[in-house]
């Protein structure tokens, strides 16, 4: 009997041990077909110009309620812009713009997250592009956590930021007559991410 108890006692104080440990992250893998990584820049001043990139993969950990474990990892396909219009495209992918010959993807590497809420943060990475990798900072919105009617569970996030074409080496443009940029130094960025957990 007393073996059982002590047993039982350590049973106990192994249950509790483990309910006090966080959760471990759970890993995802990005799922292209609802999931998009977009862009859009000023032309003439005036207007914006979108443009995607529809080839990309990655994986991202994600435990609700636990940043200090989250983390991201994306890979774009550079030659898998498009905007629309054929011969701008050509044009971005020449040594003029992205040069994907030289340089063919570029990644987004988390490095960092910081929560200002259950639903609105920053997340800190670096991007790597045109050769040059740079710390960004985007602002984040956790969508959660659901499971599909196939039994996989799902997790959504989307990130958004602004940074400077220049700074990558991305410095091709050319000014119109009245000193205006033909195209902004300025790129929104946009990524609307969703994952499938690893089994």
């Amino acid at each position: 009997m007393k073996q059982f108890v002590n047993t039982l006692k350590v049973l106990m104080v192994a249950a509790l041990l483990t309910a006090a440990l966080p959760a471990l992250a759970a890993t995802y893998d990005i799922d292209n077909t609802h999931s998009s990584v977009g862009f859009k820049i000023k032309h003439m001043a005036i207007s914006n110009v979108k443009g995607t990139f529809t080839k990309f993969s990655g994986t991202f950990d994600f435990s609700p309620g636990n940043p200090q474990d989250w983390s991201v990892e994306v890979t774009i396909d550079v030659s898998s812009l498009t905007t629309g219009d054929t011969k701008r495209d050509e044009h971005l992918l020449t040594a003029d713009f992205f040069d994907p010959e030289k340089f063919p993807t570029m990644v987004f590497k988390s490095t960092g997250v910081k929560m200002e809420d259950d639903e609105e943060g920053k997340l800190m990475g670096t991007l790597t592009m045109h050769g040059v990798t740079l710390p960004v900072t985007l602002d984040l919105e956790v969508g959660g956590t659901v499971t599909d009617p196939w039994g996989n569970e799902r997790a959504g996030l989307s990130a958004t930021g602004k940074i400077d074409r220049k700074d990558w080496g991305l410095t091709y443009g050319k000014v119109m007559e009245g000193g205006g940029l033909l195209i902004g130094n300025d790129v929104k960025i946009s990524l609307e991410i969703e994952g499938v957990k690893q089994n």
